[in-house]
């Protein structure tokens, strides 16, 4: 049986849609507990490829017969030479174009809906890593929000929809993956917005994004007053766009909230992070659809891939949003911090302009989950 390649667009597809299939991990099982494709109805075996350079026939028996496997490693190399060796045992085998490492940076655009204006909302889901970022869409012009490093991607797409980018946001100075809005900007000759009290070590020029500062996307406004919402970072800012969406970036997510010690501030930050959920937020209306920076675990996306929710049934829901104690709601923050996020201070010191690294560095800086919620 021939040997064939699948992209991460499909594998992309087959977890958003919920398709059952079978993957045979080939890193050490250290990687892959710490991450690895997932999808509600993925079945895994994981063997490191050092345990199957003397054949594949003692884990035969494992593998499905009667569905294809793909074959999963960090780069693609070693998932193909043990992709053929069952191919030879006959069995119907693929494997992913470009390993963990292309996987990290797949974007999936879905359209999350329609402004009253006749403008569109997209969405950019990096699954591999759980990354959100935005598009707005108005009259010929966009505005990027939270963009990755895989600045061609928005840069093509916009050109797909016939739109200029003219402003670049990024709510808050990104501590888990690289951000791509400066570069973009600097491409297109868009305007770069960042909270400025979140910039006070960058080395580049930046407008800074101040409650007041309203900006036009051909006729939508991204209204930033009164959204100034400090927690995960002392900088965090989130948007309101067309009184419908709520941009709440890191700090609020489907099924938990942000982490607020990226900085090594946390017991400085937390009641920053107290203050915006439980009156900044709990002042905003039930109905605006809460749009975040990141999404945890798969069951957080829609039937169509996008991550969303109304911020009434979070507040109903979600448990960092009814800890009515202000010492139990510290302790819970401070106290159920995961890892840090893999090489966060070079993350944070390439997004503030002052180390520049190569794109193969830049992919190891980010390998490995997204960490920016309280657990």
């Amino acid at each position: 049986m021939p040997v064939t390649p699948m992209t991460t667009k499909e594998v992309a597809k087959k977890v958003i849609n919920k398709e059952s299939f079978f993957i045979l991990d080939v890193r050490n099982e250290d990687a892959f507990q710490d991450w690895k494709v997932e999808g509600e109805n993925v079945q895994y075996l994981n063997i490191p490829y050092f345990d199957l350079l003397d054949g594949v026939e003692e884990i035969l028996p494992q593998l499905p017969q009667d569905k294809e496997v793909l074959v999963i490693c960090a780069k693609e190399g070693s998932s193909i030479m043990v992709a053929e060796m069952l191919s030879e045992e006959g069995l119907t085998v693929s494997y992913l174009q470009g390993g963990m490492k292309a996987w990290s940076e797949h974007l999936e655009p879905v359209k999350v809906g329609d402004l009253k204006d006749g403008g569109e909302l997209y969405q950019f889901v990096r699954i591999g890593k759980g990354c959100l970022s935005y598009m707005v869409v108005s009259n010929g012009e966009a505005a990027l929000i939270d963009a990755t490093r895989m600045t061609d991607v928005y840069m093509d797409f916009a050109k797909e929809i016939s739109a200029t980018i003219t402003h670049v946001f990024d709510t808050h100075l990104h501590a888990d993956h690289i951000s791509g809005g400066r570069q973009i900007a600097e491409a297109v000759n868009a305007t770069y917005w960042l909270p400025p009290k979140d910039a006070a070590e960058v080395v580049f020029q930046y407008e800074p994004l101040e409650e007041g500062n309203d900006v036009m996307i051909g006729n939508t406004t991204i209204q930033i007053q009164p959204l100034y919402s400090p927690g995960h970072t002392i900088g965090s800012t989130s948007f309101i766009i067309d009184d419908t969406y709520l941009l709440s970036g890191d700090i609020l997510f489907i099924d938990s909230i942000g982490r607020p010690d990226l900085a090594g501030l946390a017991e400085d930050w937390v009641g920053d992070l107290r203050e915006t959920l439980y009156k900044r937020y709990k002042a905003l209306s039930d109905e605006l659809i809460v749009l975040p920076a990141h999404f945890m675990i798969m069951e957080e996306l829609n039937e169509d891939g996008s991550v969303s929710e109304k911020l009434g049934t979070l507040s109903e829901k979600n448990h960092g949003l009814n800890i009515e104690d202000e010492a139990v709601f510290r302790e819970m923050v401070t106290g159920n911090l995961p890892p840090q996020p893999n090489a966060y201070q070079e993350i944070r010191e390439t997004n503030m302009g002052k180390i520049t690294p190569d794109d193969e560095k830049q992919r190891e800086m980010e390998i490995g989950p997204n960490r920016c919620a309280v657990r």
